[in-house]
């Protein structure tokens, strides 16, 4: 009891001091220490059960890596093409519907359709039409203002921009050439983004946004890619190679036993007829000496079947005092 009485005289105060209460300080700081933990948590992101989320995040770190790359070589392409202060960085890597995307960007842009074999179907590269034009003027010696008209390109400038492209387009393959060994062509420049036929409105694509700084200003660039085409690179990219020649021997041996086990595995093989439909009355109604008819013709051969999947064709027969099938045909032999 002293030391509570102790407790007592230090107050300077003559607040009385309650033997359970001098637990609830430390118990309510750390209530609201976990109450700042939770109010400083990433907010909840509804979830669609109708687009199942299919871009693991080693799919998003390896595109991150690639991407990365090409955004800075980016840099370096429009520094030296537009002689002035240029960067480019890489903003998101998102999984999104094409009519989604579509959805995102300006109602006129400047879009480039290429070719990403071997992958199939087509990419996109888009640059918002005022960076276009900003980039053309100063291809042309123009200062770039920031006061651009919004229209289609003529003639020569869509030449002066073409090189430009051909450019990033020729980045992008070196930079993604661990994942994927792309050989971008060009093969038709939109500046609707309704009218761009690269994907279905419900197809997944891979977007890449990109920070684009032309002097002050700031722009988006993107970069659309077909998820389906991207996919099996991706699972190739990630998987673990063998780590030696000896671990590569060794998967090589396990795979020739695996197949050569299987081989060598039993199954249940059923010689019969074809299979007659009958209504529920006529099976009630069987009898011996009741003769059912089958629709089998008496013609054609018994199905070998295996799990109910027809691989052969037999005739019936005998072999010492068990009963035999002759293959007659085979399913190789019917395509």
């Amino acid at each position: 009891m002293a030391s509570f009485t102790q407790v007592g005289a230090d107050r300077a105060d003559s607040t009385p001091v309650s033997l359970l209460g001098s637990a609830s300080p430390a118990r309510s700081g750390s209530t609201s220490s976990r109450a700042r933990r939770r109010a400083g948590t990433v907010a909840p992101v509804p979830y669609d059960f109708r687009r199942p989320i299919q871009l693991s995040r080693e799919h998003s770190r390896i595109l991150q890596l690639g991407f990365d790359g090409f955004a800075r070589q980016s840099t370096t392409v429009f520094t030296s093409s537009l002689r002035t202060v240029c960067q480019v960085s890489l903003a998101s890597i998102e999984q999104r519907s094409y009519a989604e995307y579509v959805d995102s960007l300006d109602a006129s842009t400047y879009l480039t359709m290429f070719s990403a074999d071997p992958m199939p179907g087509l990419g996109v590269l888009e640059i918002p039409l005022v960076a276009t034009m900003a980039c053309v003027d100063h291809m042309l010696g123009g200062p770039g203002h920031t006061d651009q008209p919004e229209r289609p390109l003529t003639e020569i400038e869509s030449g002066v921009i073409g090189g430009l492209i051909e450019r990033l387009l020729g980045e992008m393959r070196y930079s993604l050439a661990a994942i994927v060994p792309l050989e971008p062509a060009v093969r038709g420049i939109e500046y609707s983004p309704q009218f761009a036929q690269v994907a279905g409105a419900a197809d997944v694509m891979v977007v890449c946004t990109f920070d684009l700084r032309i002097d002050e200003r700031q722009n988006q660039l993107t970069v659309c890619l077909p998820f389906s085409g991207l996919l099996p690179h991706l699972t190739s990219a990630a998987a673990p190679a063998p780590a030696s020649e000896r671990e590569r021997l060794k998967r090589a041996e396990a795979a020739q036993q695996l197949q050569t086990r299987f081989q060598s595995v039993p199954l249940d093989v059923a010689v019969r007829f074809r299979a007659t439909h009958l209504a529920p009355d006529a099976l009630t109604t069987l009898e011996p000496g009741a003769v059912l008819r089958l629709n089998h013709p008496s013609s054609a051969p018994l199905d070998v079947t295996v799990d109910d999947v027809t691989f052969a064709h037999a005739t019936a027969g005998a072999q010492g005092q068990r009963l035999a099938a002759l293959i007659v045909g085979t399913r190789k032999e019917n395509r």
